[in-house]
């Protein structure tokens, strides 16, 4: 789990048939509409779908540390060996070996990796008659601020501790991962360590409703976790391509409200800032603006200048939440309408958007 830093298509209908299913949320036994499993239950119930991911990294260019490994967590998704866990941990690693909850050891393949998502899909030796036990995933849509939360995992290479917590926040994003405000992430005051990564973080239910992925160094148990519905919906494409299809618009940044605007008191309007753009990207193409003035606003550090957006498709950016519901409905090929506005006038262009490939830095170490 990084902690030096914060630690960040559609199939086709035969092919989603041939792929295991995930369901939206299992039933469990519930009591009054809230389920009645004790801390121990749970554990004795969840954790024997809880793997430990282990690897070995060699760099010939380092003299002082050619070798070097990895240790975290995993979660088993069906009975065939699919393993769920962070792209961070497995990203640089020559051999990837996954401790089973009988204490076996068995080597895995990595079948698909997304740095955006920081989600990484395993497969270990299984089968449908391996009888390998599998986590459920639950629904993190309906998760509420307070709400009791357990993860399982390995901080520190204690295999199988069990933490507990409550949610303490919902749709952080984190901003030094690429493209964040894609990711809402789960936070969270369950203890979270180095080793927690790609474990559960499960409901009362003992269902999964999250993916552990990163931690506030400085801080007393703040720790993040990737809502499982997002996961959910990039294991197919992770096991079918080896990676999530996304088209290449090539821009960061964030979303300006009025207040803010008023406070800056820059010729701005209220849209999503462009801070940082990707080379070679549509945007990049198309001669949209990234920021070059660097301000920082209590612990947030902004970089003015550049264009902000203030409708895509004839559509206002009123929130995050419109930019994201537009962002995902984009598909490789189409063609967006963008209006921005740049000193202190509105402009349109058309941006056509290619795949997005692998950038650098895309995974924070």
């Amino acid at each position: 789990m990084p902690s030096d830093n914060i630690g960040i298509a559609l199939l086709s209908f035969l092919i989603l048939l041939a792929l295991p299913a995930f369901p939206d949320t299992p039933a469990r036994d519930r009591v009054g509409g809230a389920c009645d499993y004790t801390a121990v239950q749970l554990y004795r119930e969840v954790s024997p779908s809880v793997v430990s991911i282990s690897g070995m990294a060699i760099n010939p260019f380092d003299p002082g540390q050619r070798v070097s490994w990895a240790v975290g967590s995993g979660i088993i998704v069906d009975s065939e060996g699919l393993i769920l866990t962070n792209a961070h941990l497995v990203q640089d690693l020559d051999d990837v070996y996954v401790t089973l909850g009988d204490s076996m050891v068995a080597p895995a393949e990595i079948l698909g990796m997304d740095s955006i998502l920081d989600l990484a899909v395993l497969r270990v030796p299984g089968g449908p008659g391996a009888g390998l036990p599998v986590a459920k995933l639950g629904d993190s849509d309906d998760l509420q601020v307070g709400e009791e939360v357990f993860a399982i995992g390995n901080p520190m290479g204690l295999e199988k501790s069990l933490s507990r917590g409550i949610i303490s926040a919902l749709g952080r994003t984190l901003p030094v991962r690429p493209m964040s405000w894609l990711v809402p992430f789960i936070q969270t005051d369950a203890a979270l360590s180095t080793g927690n990564s790609g474990g559960p973080l499960l409901n009362r239910c003992g269902e999964v409703v999250g993916i552990n992925s990163s931690m506030l160094q400085d801080a007393e148990n703040i720790g993040f976790a990737m809502p499982v519905n997002i996961a959910r919906k990039a294991i197919p494409e992770l096991v079918e391509h080896g990676r999530v299809i996304r088209p290449w618009h090539g821009i960061d940044g964030r979303m300006l409200d009025f207040t803010l605007v008023m406070l800056l008191r820059f010729p701005m309007v209220p849209g999503f800032l462009i801070e940082t753009i990707e080379p070679g990207s549509a945007a990049d193409k198309a001669g949209l603006v990234a920021g070059s003035l660097p301000l920082t606003i209590g612990q947030q550090e902004f970089l003015l200048g550049g264009d902000i957006i203030t409708k895509i498709n004839g559509e206002d950016l009123s929130s995050l939440e419109v930019l994201m519901r537009i962002a995902n409905s984009l598909q490789v090929g189409d063609t967006v309408e963008v209006e921005y506005f740049r000193e202190g006038e509105l402009a349109t262009i058309k941006i056509t958007l290619p795949e997005r490939p692998a950038q650098p830095g895309d995974i924070p170490h």
